[in-house]
């Protein structure tokens, strides 16, 4: 994943899941009640309302640390269980990555970008590979931050050396003095 316009922060999945569009719902006809399932396929059920569990609560605290620079809700893989039920396995929170107009809103942006990133109790790879990446973007934003102050700082006294030379020579010279010094 790439720092840039809009990008996913996390991509938190099960190792094998089948994709169903629809949330966690029963399916009316299929639904098999608790007595007609075997205890593997209750085990099963346990394992995967627990997965639910867990999924859920991780993209929400994605989404709670995103704030304003998340971009939609956060969307989910299901897994139908034996008893006819969708359960979350996987899901994702897609947060906007941008630079800000200024190296101060970059840096706050990245800062905004890494709490979302590493929010959850046990961070995945890809949330910590968003977090690594918006730790780059705050380092370039603060590198151009230093070099805009130190050309800010150093305009005056360019300002005041060419205000002396118009004095020495009474004009303005065409070009700055150079040096040229060979060895």
């Amino acid at each position: 994943m790439s720092i840039g316009a809009i990008t996913p922060s996390s991509a938190y999945s099960a190792p094998s899941t089948a994709a169903s569009p629809a949330p966690a719902r029963e399916a009316p006809a299929r639904a098999q009640s608790a007595t007609e399932l075997t205890p593997a396929a209750l085990a099963l059920i346990d394992k995967l309302k627990s997965r639910d569990t867990e999924v859920r609560q991780h993209e929400q605290a994605h989404l709670a640390a995103a704030g304003g620079l998340a971009v939609s809700g956060a969307s989910y893989t299901y897994q139908r269980g034996p008893n006819g039920i969708d359960y979350a396995v996987g899901g994702e929170v897609h947060i906007d990555t941008a630079p800000g107009r200024t190296p101060e809103e970059t840096i706050a942006r990245a800062h905004t970008i890494q709490a979302a990133a590493l929010a959850p109790a046990e961070p995945s790879g890809a949330d910590r590979s968003v977090a690594a990446q918006a730790q780059q973007l705050e380092q370039q934003a603060r590198a151009e931050l230093a070099v805009q102050q130190t050309e800010a700082a150093l305009a005056p006294a360019q300002q005041t050396s060419q205000q002396s030379l118009n004095r020495a020579y009474g004009v303005t010279p065409p070009a700055p003095p150079t040096v040229n010094v060979f060895a």
